[in-house]
């Protein structure tokens, strides 16, 4: 449990870690201080590249500050894919991204649920899921808790939508993953936001982190296109009660400049 609240009293947006995903991963802790954040989400290494992180150049500062931290895996990662080019390295990078989450206290690792190609065969994808957790159990584990994210788009995707996410817990959840629901993700997939925390809670048992961000497209539009929160096209005021159903903590990954109003939004619609 990453936040707290008065015996007797329900959760409130004031009682939770409302954080963002900062771009200037070389000061994560000052950008997080600078909007006001309980946390922040960062990227160790280039997103787009298979580029092993190192020792991260604020980790005594990290370590020590009050902001928590959350790692977010490359967007090259496709833990699912049939292919081994992408999927052998997939599996050493959220190995190493987790041992270097871990190096600086992060509460877990981000990845994205992956897919595989037209054609083949989904439950294979589920399969090299459970292969992953399966082969790092023999070296001991994982340094930090895996939160699988639920995706926009791909009809062979792992968990766009969430009966494919039960089929994925089947196999994952006594591995213990967490799960990361993102908003704007969901609404791109087709999924009603409307009991969304309760019908993600029906598949997986948990919440562990929010993506909380808005959508610049139209509802099952297959585009993940972040907006702030009061500018897209989802009711501002329906992604405040999802982020105090959820009972987990909050990150966004909105547009930069509008991320200080994002976090003001939420302390002010508990």
């Amino acid at each position: 449990m990453l936040w707290s609240r008065s015996p007797g009293h329900p959760p409130t947006l004031w009682d939770m870690r409302i954080g963002a995903h900062v771009r200037q991963d070389d000061d994560p802790i000052g950008q997080g201080e600078h909007l006001g954040a309980d946390l922040v989400q960062v990227f160790l290494s280039d997103p787009q590249k298979w580029t092993k992180p190192g020792v991260h150049p604020r980790t005594e500062q990290i370590l020590a500050s009050d902001v928590d931290v959350v790692v977010h895996s490359p967007y090259v990662v496709n833990v699912a894919s049939l292919n081994n080019r992408v999927r052998m390295p997939s599996r050493k990078a959220v190995a190493d991204h987790a041992e270097a989450a871990a190096r600086i206290g992060a509460l877990g690792l981000v990845v994205h649920g992956g897919h595989v190609r037209a054609g083949e065969d989904v439950a294979a994808g589920v399969e090299n899921w459970r292969k992953l957790f399966e082969r790092q159990e023999d070296k001991g584990g994982f340094g930090v808790p895996i939160l699988v994210e639920n995706t926009a788009g791909g009809d062979f995707a792992m968990a766009r939508y969430f009966d494919a996410i039960g089929r994925l817990w089947d196999a994952i959840g006594d591995h213990g993953p967490g799960f990361c629901l993102d908003t704007c993700h969901a609404w791109a997939a087709g999924e009603d936001l409307v009991g969304v925390v309760e019908r993600v809670r029906a598949v997986t048992g948990r919440i562990d982190l929010v993506h909380l961000n808005n959508s610049r497209d139209e509802f099952d539009s297959a585009r993940d296109r972040h907006a702030n929160l009061t500018d897209g096209q989802i009711d501002p005021q329906l992604l405040a009660e999802i982020a105090v159903q959820a009972d987990a903590p909050i990150v966004l990954e909105t547009p930069a400049e509008g991320l200080a109003d994002d976090i003001a939004f939420l302390r002010e619609h508990s």
